[in-house]
């Protein structure tokens, strides 16, 4: 069984700064219903690479849902081999391999009020998440958004007409570090402390996303009114052959053996094990998972549709939510704390701790 990804044309590059650039998908009629996304999602694309063959990555969708666009914005780091690649070599006409949307960083409700923290290239799902509620949602929206200079601020003209068309619903306050400093813990919490009723989304680097968050854990904020955007560079191959690479996956995990599960104490149980899904709005029951593989093997094997991009605990593509019983992950950089306690689980590294469970797909 191979992966299931497309080839998209390019359809245009447009330079938003020096080392940002958005890049346009080609989505034909036929696949508009594969790659329909919610706003805050990201798609996981393949960058050619001469010494691994390609570069798994993610990157977030910068457009609107309802504006039947597929945008993705890419800011080139220093050291990032496929942020280079893109920013330096795409043009329109060429293709890439593309899985369909994924992620769990997307509002449930686009009339809620939104206080939306960036940082940097930290706006790109940011974005989709605003546009869509000035545009398609009824609430007021707040915009803090840091960068090191005002040179470097990514759609700096679309929030400025935004924030023109908009007035009575749109605010934005843009930080410069340059100018300002880091925006501290302190200083993070003296702004949201106006919006304490709003809900809040965050992305940007990691320093950034922690002293947000913890700013608005000391405010109070409720985990259903506070989200945080968590994916890594991928370090596998989710276009390749499935069994070949999950056998590699396997053979580095058994070289490193490194436990660094939240519950890995906890032992896994052996089967039968009864499995019950929820997935856009089908049910699915199982009642024989023996435990011997990962929860995300077993659905594919079932013919379960389940959503998965990196297949290493690295990503948020293939997150549920525990309804009953509980597994134990193998491996996760993406979760934290707050995630697990709230029942949310990665599938793709899932093995059984109860002889049933039960997950929702939905939230």
């Amino acid at each position: 069984m191979t992966t299931e990804s497309y080839q998209l044309r390019v359809a245009d590059v447009i330079e938003e700064t020096e080392d940002a650039r958005s890049i346009v998908f080609e989505v034909p009629s036929e696949l508009q219903e594969t790659f329909a996304y919610t706003p805050g999602q990201f798609l996981t694309v393949a960058v050619p690479s001469e010494q691994t063959g390609l570069a798994a990555r993610c990157y977030s969708l910068s457009s609107a849902p309802h504006s039947g666009r597929h945008q993705i914005t890419v800011k080139r780091t220093v050291d990032g081999y496929a942020s280079n690649w893109l920013v330096q070599n795409l043009k329109p006409g060429d293709t890439l391999r593309v899985l369909p949307p994924s992620g769990i960083f997307t509002p449930k409700d686009v009339d809620a009020d939104f206080l939306l923290f960036a940082a940097g290239s930290g706006i790109t799902p940011v974005m989709s998440i605003a546009r869509t509620a000035l545009e398609k949602g009824t609430g007021k929206v707040v915009l803090f958004y840091a960068n090191e200079n005002e040179s470097s601020v990514i759609f700096a003209a679309q929030l400025r007409e935004l924030a023109e068309e908009y007035a009575d619903r749109f605010t934005v306050v843009h930080w410069l570090v340059s100018v300002q400093g880091l925006p501290s813990q302190q200083k993070l919490a003296t702004f949201a402390t106006y919006f304490s009723s709003y809900t809040a989304f965050v992305c940007g680097p990691g320093p950034f996303m922690k002293a947000t968050t913890d700013a608005l854990k000391e405010l109070g904020f409720p985990r259903d009114r506070r989200h945080q955007e968590k994916f890594v560079s991928l370090g596998g191959n989710p276009f390749g052959d499935v069994e070949e690479v999950l056998a590699a996956q396997k053979e580095l995990k058994e070289a490193d053996d490194h436990e660094d599960t939240d519950d890995a104490s906890e032992p896994a149980v052996t089967g039968p094990i009864a499995v019950e899904v929820e997935l856009d709005g089908e049910q699915y029951s199982f009642d024989d998972w023996q435990g011997d593989k990962v929860l995300l093997e077993y659905l594919e094997e079932k013919g379960v549709d389940a959503p998965f991009s990196c297949r290493e605990g690295q990503c948020s593509a293939c997150a549920c939510v525990m309804l009953e019983g509980d597994v134990r992950l193998q491996h996760n950089e993406v979760l934290d704390q707050d995630d697990l306690a709230d029942g949310i689980r990665l599938v793709c590294q899932a093995k059984p701790v109860t002889d049933r469970i039960r997950i929702s797909y939905n939230g």
